[in-house]
C-alpha cells in the first residue's frame, strides 16, 4: 500500500501545490492589472502563467522524486530529464518576462512621445534587442542542458583548449552571417532604417514589415513581401521616404495641345485638391516644362503627409483633369494635325499668282491714273 500512496502523494503533491501557487500569483497580476490600468505590464506578465507553472512543477518534482521510491533503478534518468526541463522552461519564463518588461517599456515611450519617426525607431531598437535576448537565453539554457551530461563536462576543457581554432574557422565559414547580425545593430542603433518606414529598394516601392538580425521584409504595395539580407541596406544606396519627415511633394504630367486653357487649368487643379481628403493644403501649382512640335508638356504639383495620400492626391488630379479636358475643352487634347500649316500673312501660296503678277487678257489692261498736281 505504501509503494502507492507515496508516489501519488509525492507527485500529486507537487502538482496539486503547482496548480494552487499558480492560480494565486494568476490571481495576484490581475488584481494588479486591474489596479493598474496605465500599464500593460501586469497584462503581460500573465502570459508567462503556463512556464512558471512548469517551473514550479518541475522544481518540486525534482526535489522531491527521490522521497517517492518510483523507479528507483532509473532514478539518474529520471532526475536528467526533469533538470532539462526545469532549464528549459526556466528559459521560457525569462524570455516571457523580458518580452512583458521590453514591452511596456515601449509602450509608455509611445505614449508620451507623438513623433511618429522616434517611435518607430525605439520600436525597431527593441525589436532587436529582444531577437538578442531571446538569442542569448536559448545559447545560455542550451549550454547549461548540455552541461548537465559527464561526457560533455569531460569535453569541455578540450573545447576550451581549441576554442581559439574553431573561432577563427566558425568566423570564416560564418562571414555572411556574422556581417548581417552586425549589419541588423548597425540598422536598428543607427536609425538608418525602421519598421514602418516606406522605402524603395530595387526599383520596388513599399514599407519596412519586420527588422530581424539577420533579413530584412519589405511589403510591397501589391501585398508582395520582399525579403533582403540587412546587410543590403549597409552597402548599397536606397530611398528612404520617411527620414526626416512622412511629408513629401508628388508630380503629374499631361501632355496636352498648344491651345490648352492654362489659366483654366490652374483654376481646376485647385478646385480638385480642395475637394481631395488626401491632400495636405501645403502647395499645388502647374506650370509647362516642355514643348514639342505637336503638345507641350505640363506638370501638376501636389503635396501630401505621407506617400500613401501622395499616391491618392496623385491618381486623383490625373483622373479628373483629363475627364474635364474631355468634357470642357476637347481642343485641348493631344491630337495629330493632318492640315497644312498655316502662312504667316503676305506669304505667298503655293500654285497661286500673286495679284502684282497676274497677266489679264489683252484689252483689259489696268489704266493707271496720274495725279498731278
Amino acid at each position: 500500500m505504501e509503494t502507492i500512496l507515496r508516489p501519488l502523494l509525492v507527485i500529486g503533491g507537487s502538482v496539486l501545490l503547482t496548480l494552487f501557487i499558480g492560480w494565486a500569483t494568476d490571481l495576484v497580476m490581475r488584481k494588479a492589472d486591474e489596479r493598474h490600468g496605465e500599464t500593460p505590464l501586469w497584462g503581460l506578465l500573465r502570459r508567462a502563467r503556463v512556464p512558471w507553472q512548469v517551473v514550479l512543477c518541475a522544481a518540486l518534482l525534482r526535489g522531491s522524486y527521490d522521497e517517492s521510491q518510483l523507479l528507483v533503478e532509473h532514478r539518474v534518468a529520471v532526475g536528467r530529464v526533469l533538470t532539462l526541463v526545469l532549464i528549459g522552461a526556466a528559459a521560457w519564463l525569462a524570455i516571457r518576462i523580458a518580452a512583458a518588461v521590453v514591452e511596456t517599456s515601449y509602450s509608455r515611450y509611445a505614449r508620451v512621445h507623438h513623433d511618429a519617426a522616434r517611435v518607430r525607431r525605439v520600436r525597431t531598437q527593441v525589436t532587436l534587442i529582444m531577437r538578442v535576448v531571446s538569442a542569448v537565453v536559448g545559447v545560455v539554457a542550451t549550454a547549461a542542458m548540455l552541461l548537465t551530461f559527464p561526457a560533455f563536462r569531460a569535453a569541455g576543457a578540450s573545447l576550451l583548449a581549441s576554442a581559439g581554432i574553431l573561432g577563427i574557422v566558425a568566423g570564416v565559414a560564418a562571414q555572411s552571417t556574422l556581417s548581417n547580425m552586425f549589419a541588423g545593430l548597425q540598422i536598428a542603433f543607427g536609425d538608418m532604417v525602421r519598421i514602418g518606414d516606406t522605402v524603395v529598394v530595387d526599383e520596388e516601392w513599399g514599407t519596412v514589415e519586420e527588422i530581424t538580425l539577420t533579413f530584412l521584409t519589405v511589403r510591397t504595395w501589391d501585398e508582395r513581401r520582399i525579403t533582403m539580407p540587412v546587410s543590403y541596406f549597409t552597402a548599397k544606396a536606397f530611398e528612404n521616404w520617411s527620414r526626416g519627415g512622412a511629408q513629401m511633394t508628388g508630380t503629374v504630367y499631361l501632355h496636352v495641345d498648344h491651345s490648352a486653357p492654362l489659366d483654366a487649368m490652374r483654376e481646376k487643379l485647385r478646385d480638385i485638391v480642395r475637394e481631395c481628403p488626401a491632400w495636405d493644403g501645403r502647395d499645388y501649382g502647374l506650370v509647362v516644362t516642355d514643348s514639342t512640335p505637336s503638345t507641350m508638356e505640363v506638370r501638376a504639383l501636389v503635396t501630401a503627409k505621407d506617400a500613401d495620400d501622395l499616391w491618392t492626391v496623385r491618381v486623383t488630379v490625373r483622373e479628373q483633369l483629363i475627364r474635364w479636358l474631355t468634357e470642357r475643352h476637347p481642343y485641348a487634347l493631344p491630337r495629330v494635325n493632318a492640315a497644312d500649316a498655316a502662312l504667316p500673312p503676305g506669304f505667298p501660296v503655293p500654285g497661286r499668282v500673286p495679284p502684282a503678277r497676274r497677266t489679264l487678257p489683252r484689252g483689259q489692261q489696268p489704266s493707271v491714273r496720274s495725279e498731278r498736281p
